[in-house]
């Protein structure tokens, strides 16, 4: 079934609120769209929407072919849109690969455009006597593509439409609409990840698998077992947005640790296009049986010996044996001994201090951990430490000092927030104390590099991507005036 008319529509209102200037000289879609008529139809007149492919190479340039029904003109491949195309971009993708022979898997989308044309274009059509067609007019609708390896493919021409191929550098595309897009765009044809997925695992050799649901045709992987995540949408600022974004609307209540840039995994799309996917890992130790699921049928945990078993990608199955081979099991974290008190299980917490500062502009103090640490190398955090036999207002003026050689006073320092964490039902619980300090003295030095690399001041509604889970948690809690919260549990 060919894309319905509010589908289309919704594709034209998207593209209008970039372009709002070609509202006018788009009217007489916008009123065919109003019409009982398939607007997709060859023989809805006196128009009717078209699709085209706009093909980019490393070099930047278009792939232009010689359209025999146009009088010889070069143009993107394109053409009528046929009753099995699911989407207008399936259509364009269906088009280039009849005319020039590159097929979907040959191609990805950009991140600069995603799924969203970059052109509608207008024009006119001269009447065809021969095949009893009047004069009538297209409504072009291009996507953006660029290709997936580093060479372009052989093109293999459809010779009963097509009598040639060249690539044209971007300023000498022969539609000046296109033209004036693809230059704007600054397209450059380098593939890049426009999808993101959590590799998620436990420290102790799980891995997180969502099962799909089986909706072929819908839904990517449909029935299959996979990564949780998604695509970039037009509003996320980075991967690592996207797939936040994804987790809180597939499973709200997950929360990760570590969560840091792991891979890059190829991937197919439902349509077939190339995806590739910014995998990355994070750390999570609890039941997902007691997670609320908005999407998919179910969340298990499956180690690496038992991935054979089940409906998985090669590349999923293959990315999960690589990250258990370079991450032996080790949690790294103490295992929480149950203290027997008169016959009751107690299970003692661990207590984390940590050190919130705000200079005069607003702006939180984190440091980078060296990249050798065993917790959370590589990513920020805040001046944090483990209590020892010691009370937490004690431990947190030992560390600003030792760490940072901040000079406080615990009268000038208060509880912000409380976050507990927990990453599996036979790991410590960890109490994290989150204290804000109102005044201090110095201004923060690395004094121990084997730990931190540097420490700087972000402004709240800018951290950086590679931060502690429950770190940005705190953050975010304390700006909204909220005292607790909790992960993993």
């Amino acid at each position: 079934m060919p894309p319905s008319s509010s589908s289309i529509r919704k594709t034209v209102e998207a593209y209008l609120a970039r372009h709002p200037g070609e509202r006018e000289a788009l009217s007489g879609l916008l009123a065919a769209l109003d019409q009982p008529a398939d607007v997709t139809a060859r023989t809805t007149l006196p128009g009717h929407v078209t699709c085209s492919a706009v093909v980019i190479d490393r070099q930047g340039r278009v792939l232009h072919i010689r359209h025999r029904a146009t009088g010889g003109l070069m143009l993107a491949p394109g053409g009528h849109i046929e009753p099995a195309d699911r989407t207008l971009l399936a259509a364009a993708l269906r088009e280039v690969s009849e005319e020039a022979g590159i097929a979907p898997g040959a191609l990805c989308l950009t991140r600069q455009l995603l799924g969203s044309p970059i052109d509608i274009d207008v024009h006119d059509i001269d009447g065809n006597p021969a095949k009893g067609e009047p004069a009538h007019r297209h409504y072009d609708v291009r996507y953006v593509f660029c290709l997936a390896g580093e060479e372009p493919p052989a093109i293999a021409l459809q010779d009963a439409e097509v009598s040639g191929a060249q690539w044209l550098p971007q300023p000498e595309v022969t539609s000046p609409t296109l033209r004036a897009k693809l230059l704007q765009a600054r397209l450059d044809g380098q593939p890049e990840p426009v999808n993101a997925s959590a590799l998620i695992h436990d420290g102790a050799g799980r891995y997180l698998l969502h099962l799909r649901d089986h909706k072929p045709g819908v839904i990517w992987e449909s029935g299959a077992f996979a990564l949780l995540g998604g695509g970039r949408t037009h509003d996320d600022q980075s991967l690592e947005a996207t797939l936040l974004r994804e987790l809180s609307e597939e499973v709200p209540d997950l929360r990760l640790e570590d969560l840091m840039p792991y891979a890059v995994e190829d991937a197919t799309s439902i349509d077939g296009l190339s995806v590739p996917v910014r995998v990355f890992a994070g750390r999570w130790r609890g039941n997902p049986d007691r997670l609320r699921l908005h999407e998919g049928v179910l969340l298990h945990w499956f180690t690496p010996d038992e991935l054979d078993r089940l409906r998985l990608s090669p590349a999923t199955r293959a990315l999960i044996r690589r990250h258990a081979a370079e991450n032996p099991p080790d949690d790294g974290r103490a295992v929480a001994p149950p203290v027997w008190d008169g016959g009751d299980r107690v299970v003692l917490n661990g207590v984390g201090v940590h050190l919130h500062l705000e200079d005069d502009e607003g702006r939180v103090l984190l440091g980078l951990r060296h990249p050798d640490s065993k917790y959370a190398g590589d990513t920020w955090h805040y001046l944090a430490g483990r209590c020892e036999q010691e009370s937490a207002l004690a431990c947190l003026v030992r560390e600003a000092r030792e760490e940072a050689g901040l000079v406080i006073d615990p009268a000038d320092v208060e509880l912000a927030h409380v976050v507990h964490v927990v990453d599996s039902p036979d790991s410590l619980p960890l109490m994290q104390l989150v204290f804000r300090a109102h005044r201090w003295e110095g201004t923060p030095e690395v004094r121990e590099p084997d730990k931190c690399l540097t420490w700087k001041w972000w402004p709240t509604h800018e951290l950086p991507d590679r931060l502690v889970s429950y770190t940005r948690t705190a953050i975010s809690d304390i700006a909204k005036g909220r005292a607790f919260s909790q992960m993993g549990w």
